[in-house]
């Protein structure tokens, strides 16, 4: 279910306030920031703080400071996922309605435990597109009978658990090919700074086994939050990082289990430090703060990214 074109496109950024802004993040407020300007379209800044231990209000602070400095017009007022928890759980109870979700129980030491097991006797073990293990799902093979007492012994026994996504399931539901309109380059050559010709790209939200929607610590999961805010928003244009390329695939599995509406989806280049990996917050010389301590100017920030 794509926008309507007859209203001008809608570009988001959403830094999540754990830490200070850095040239990676830069690099994908400023692409937003021209987008929008290119296309006549507008610019929303969401705060994507369901991290409720990590996120902080100083750091919210600083990263609106960090993009006035910058020159990253955006509207207000800012959306803050902390504050609409409710939205995503009304998405997760359409989903437990169909059946598409579980109570899952394993731990992470469980699951390493359970696939060392496997692995040591010569198995093998498949992993996610960001090399994280995948779920066993030891409680989708309880049966319907049984799995009603041994959730209910599990929860009464004051055992945590998360709501996990029935993968398998949930991809027979939509009965269709999963695609989404990709106009950067992806996890092509890398480049992906400027809008290039629209091309189809085919999901395979299966490599990621059965994701988390929700866990204690977190009433909502990355996923969940994106897919729920991008649709309230009206989002029509996701301009990111390559590194959240493969993860389209699970937010246009929800979209299209939500009845949600289809964005297009831009993937830039991503911003390497001096080890040839991604820049993370631990990467305090790269920091926008950093940089403009050492005399760099907002037109100078800008010069290094595009």
């Amino acid at each position: 279910m794509p926008h309507s074109l007859s209203k001008p496109p809608v570009y988001r950024f959403a830094p999540s306030p754990n830490g200070l802004l850095h040239l990676g993040h830069a690099l994908s407020a400023v692409l937003n920031a021209r987008f929008a300007a290119e296309t006549g379209g507008r610019l929303l800044l969401r705060m994507e703080d369901i991290d409720l231990t990590r996120c902080k209000p100083a750091f919210e602070q600083a990263i609106l400071e960090d993009l006035a400095w910058l020159g990253v017009p955006f509207e207000e007022p800012v959306r803050r996922q902390s504050e609409h928890f409710p939205d995503y759980d009304k998405a997760l109870e359409r989903l437990k309605a169909r059946g598409l979700v579980y109570p899952a129980f394993l731990t992470r030491g469980e699951i390493r435990a359970h696939v060392a097991a496997i692995e040591a006797a010569g198995g093998r073990w498949p992993r996610d597109p960001d090399g994280a293990l995948l779920y066993p799902g030891p409680e989708r093979r309880w049966g319907d009978g049984q799995r009603e007492d041994a959730v209910a012994a599990a929860m009464a026994a004051g055992r945590p658990y998360a709501w996990r996504l029935d993968m398998a399931k949930a991809c027979r539901a939509i009965g269709q090919p999963l695609t989404w309109q990709e106009t950067g380059i992806g996890q092509q050559d890398g480049s992906g700074d400027k809008r290039d010709t629209q091309s189809v790209i085919v999901a395979a939200p299966e490599a990621w086994g059965d994701v988390i929607l929700s866990r204690p610590d977190a009433p909502s999961s990355y996923h969940l939050s994106v897919t729920v805010d991008d649709a309230l928003q009206g989002v029509t244009h996701v301009v990111r990082g390559q590194d959240l390329f493969q993860a389209t695939a699970v937010h246009r599995l929800l979209q299209t289990l939500l009845e949600l509406p289809e964005p297009v989806y831009h993937h830039h280049r991503l911003v390497l430090g001096p080890d040839g990996r991604k820049l993370s917050k631990s990467h305090r010389d790269t920091a926008l703060r950093a940089l403009k301590d050492r005399g760099l100017s907002a037109a100078d920030v800008r010069a290094l990214l595009l």
